[in-house]
């Protein structure tokens, strides 16, 4: 079946925290990647958004796991307009900053010169390779801000990571609705056709909000399609602040992974690979739903 399931993240925090899907003697960072291998044939690696990754623990992600398993890594925050705190850079990144950027709060890619863009482009791209020599990068997911809405600026950044990225397959994840609404939908699916991009499929709360867009079930690569499950949650889906995690605590029943089977066979028979990761990932619910669907398949 060229169908595969997992989760975003293997060593989320509330998942650690509820005892329920690790043995009690998986209690070491290798052990629990390697039992989590054992149970879903893929994972979506979530650090790397917070900073960029480091090619050792690449490395050594490729080492634990079995042949074919594959790893999708999350694009750092920076590169997908999110505001970045300038100590998520590498020390000599930051000091490379003009003063006036050092010092604040928070930056975004627009003030970033173009000089330490490169090199922070070229660190994450490094990274990968020991993945991508294995056989084991999947796909590089840019889940883009809110913010980054569908016009000339936003079409202009999603080419510019395109070219970036260049061989490397990417998968993109639009989070404003401006670039899947009825009226421009046709036309971002053929920028991703043309810039032969994965599209992401989104399932959420069904709430008119800008931040959330429809699914939109397509293709725009027949190398590969994506499926990612934020779970339904709509009471908490716009909750800022500590809370905000809460948004993805959803637990899929039967009846909603059911109805999701016609729509997943007929994407799959278009792609060489499909994936689905469930990115409910509070407790052990995003692990428990992956296997009951894959149950289901």
């Amino acid at each position: 079946m060229n169908i595969l399931v997992g989760t975003a993240s293997w060593t989320d925090k509330t998942l650690l925290d509820s005892g329920k899907f690790y043995p009690p003697e998986a209690k070491s960072a290798e052990s629990r990647l390697r039992y989590y291998a054992s149970q879903f044939p893929v994972v979506e690696v979530d650090s790397s958004y917070y900073a960029i990754p480091s090619g050792a623990n690449a490395q050594l992600w490729a080492e634990r796991t079995p042949e074919h398993f594959l790893f999708n890594v999350k694009a750092f925050r920076l590169l997908t307009g999110h505001q970045t705190q300038p100590s998520a850079l590498h020390k000599d990144l930051r000091e490379a900053l003009p003063p006036a950027l050092r010092d604040k709060k928070t930056l975004y890619y627009r003030d970033v010169p173009e000089p330490v863009l490169d090199e922070i482009w070229r660190r994450f791209l490094e990274a990968l390779a020991p993945l991508e020599h294995s056989g084991k990068l999947g796909a590089v997911l840019f889940q883009f801000a809110p913010w980054l809405i569908n016009n000339r600026d936003g079409e202009a950044h999603l080419r510019e990571c395109a070219a970036r990225m260049g061989e490397q397959q990417m998968a993109v994840e639009f989070r404003n609705k401006t670039w899947l609404d009825e009226r421009h939908r046709a036309g971002t699916l053929e920028l991703e056709r043309e810039l032969g991009v994965a599209h992401v499929i989104v399932d959420s709360p069904e709430v008119d909000t800008a931040n959330r867009v429809p699914a939109v079930w397509d293709i725009t690569s027949t190398r590969l399609a994506i499926l990612r499950l934020h779970g339904r949650n709509r009471e908490k889906w716009n909750v800022k602040g500590p809370a905000a995690s809460d948004r993805f605590n959803y637990d899929y029943s039967t009846e909603d992974l059911q109805e999701l089977l016609l729509e997943i066979r007929l994407i799959a028979r278009r792609v060489e690979m499909m994936q689905i990761i469930f990115n409910n990932n509070y407790g052990d619910q995003g692990q428990r739903n992956a296997a009951e669907l894959m149950a289901l398949l």
